[in-house]
Formats: structure tokens, sequence, C-alpha cells
């Protein structure tokens, strides 16, 4: 079954920023939720945007759950190669959080730091502002889509918010109702126990369908 993860607790489109100096270079961090890749990209495309005169735009991203192996990516962005992206996807593998990119954003302050240095640095940016990242539980879910009478739909959605599901849709027509039911993965519907609670008036078109 799928497991329930931590990810940022920050709304699409917007971040979660930290700031640190090492050896006069500025290096803002910038992390948020990001599902897709094209999530990751429009958090890099802000991140140029609001600081074009930036020396370098490193990234790292996980755009899935903590064990993705597959939507995951980093780019060192300039810097020399390992010293900046690798360090980043390293911190956040390492943070079990699901669901995350990060941009670092360095301003040279006319210091080299070296590769090594380099790679601290940008470890210790994005590390820092994670200390202070608002994190909420993701939980996959299933879609179970179930029938029932007109008369027990109340008794169905009861059953959902017992069991920390929730209500995607509901459609009524002739013969009763259809509820579309965003499931915890993590947990078993025991839907022959339901079909007893409703006193046998419960149909099951969908209880398989992953929604994670």
């Amino acid at each position: 079954m799928q497991q329930r993860y931590p990810i940022p607790d920050v709304a699409e489109g917007s971040w979660h920023e930290g700031e640190l100096e090492v050896q006069k270079s500025r290096f803002i961090t910038r992390v948020g939720y990001a599902a897709t890749v094209e999530a990751v990209q429009q958090l890099i495309d802000a991140a140029r945007r609001d600081h074009p005169d930036a020396s370098h735009h490193c990234s790292a991203f996980i755009a899935g759950a903590p064990d993705e192996q597959n939507a995951i990516g980093f780019a060192d962005d300039g810097e020399p190669g390992g010293t900046a992206g690798r360090p980043m996807y390293q911190v956040l593998a390492g943070s079990g959080l699901g669901r995350i990119a990060a941009v670092v954003i360095r301003y040279f302050g006319g210091t080299r730091l070296g590769t090594g240095g380099l790679a601290r640095a940008y470890s210790k940016a994005l590390a820092q502002t994670l200390e202070t990242l608002p994190r909420v539980e993701f939980i996959p879910r299933l879609t179970l889509v179930l029938t029932t009478d007109f008369a027990l739909e109340h008794e169905l959605r009861r059953w959902a918010e017992e069991h920390d599901a929730t209500i995607a849709a509901a459609d009524h027509d002739a013969r009763g109702v259809t509820l579309s039911i965003a499931w915890p993965a993590d947990r078993e519907p025991h839907l022959d126990a339901l079909e007893v609670r409703l006193r046998g008036r419960l149909g099951i078109v969908d209880a398989a369908t992953t929604n994670a």
C-alpha cells in the first residue's frame, strides 16, 4: 500500500524562502510544492525572472513520493559539475519530503569557494531553509465509486467521513446516488462491512483506481 508522507505546505505557484551568506556570496533558496516536472520549471522560471542578475540558478526536485526514482532531477546551472544540483538533491532525498522542488539563487561575492566549499554552501543553504519549511501530510488516495439508494446517501457519506475519505463527486439519477470517494490508499475500505451497514443496498462501480 502507498504510504503517507510530508510535503511542502506551500500553495502552488508560491514558495518558501531563506537566505545564507558565505564569504560575501548570497545564496537565496526557494522551496515549493511540485507534483510535476512542469511545476518545477515554473519555480525555476520565476527565480530567473525575479533575479535576472544572479550568477546561477541551481535546482533539484523530487516530483513524487520521497522514494520516487523517475520524476527527479538536479542542475548546476554553470557551477562546476556536481557542486550544486547534486548536493541539493541529496539534501532533498534525505529530508523524507516528497513533491518538492528547490532553487538556490547565487549572487557571486568575489571570493571563489572551491568545489568542496560550493557543495557545502549549496547543501547548507537548502538544509537551512528546509528547517523552517511549513509541512503537511500528503495522503495517497484511491478512487472508490459506490452507489446506493437516496435514503442511504447520508449513511454512505458518514461512513466516508469516519474513515478520513472525501467525496470527489456525487451524481443522482432515477436509480439512486453514485459517489466518487477519494479513499486513503494505506487503508482497506472493508466494503463487505459497508454493505451490511447499508442493508445490502451497496453497488461497487470502481474500487481500484489510483489517485496518488
